[in-house]
């Protein structure tokens, strides 16, 4: 199984990107999806998830500006930023709960980072 992620890119603050992330693979199905960010320095933090049933789940610190979703048909999952601030500066990385073909529980699986920077 494999993650990728892309569309993350420089814009100045009050500015908007979407990020996307594909599951690819030995997929039977896929729980939770979601997005965890990086800044320097930082430790890795949740920034958003969603349920193969459509609930979501948010950091504080984005709710309101974030919106994640996902397309079950084609292994999917977004996250659309919107009134980005210069602290959401981070590598983002999306990260899925998948059950493989054949198997019986759900491991999870990382996409490399996608940089998102923003300017004041």
């Amino acid at each position: 199984v494999q993650l990728q992620a892309s569309g993350g890119g420089s814009v100045q603050a009050g500015g908007s990107l979407r990020l996307s992330c594909v599951a690819s693979g030995s997929i039977f199905r896929i729980d939770d999806m979601g997005w965890y960010r990086q800044a320097p320095g930082k430790q890795r933090e949740f920034v958003a998830s969603i349920t193969n049933g459509g609930s979501t789940k948010y950091h504080d610190s984005v709710k309101g500006r974030f919106t994640v979703s996902r397309d079950n048909a084609k292994n999917m999952v977004y996250l659309e930023m919107n009134s980005l601030k210069p602290e959401d500066t981070a590598v983002y990385s999306c990260n899925a709960n998948v059950v493989q073909r054949g198997w019986l529980r759900a491991l999870g699986y990382w996409g490399q980072g996608t940089q998102v920077t923003v300017s004041s």
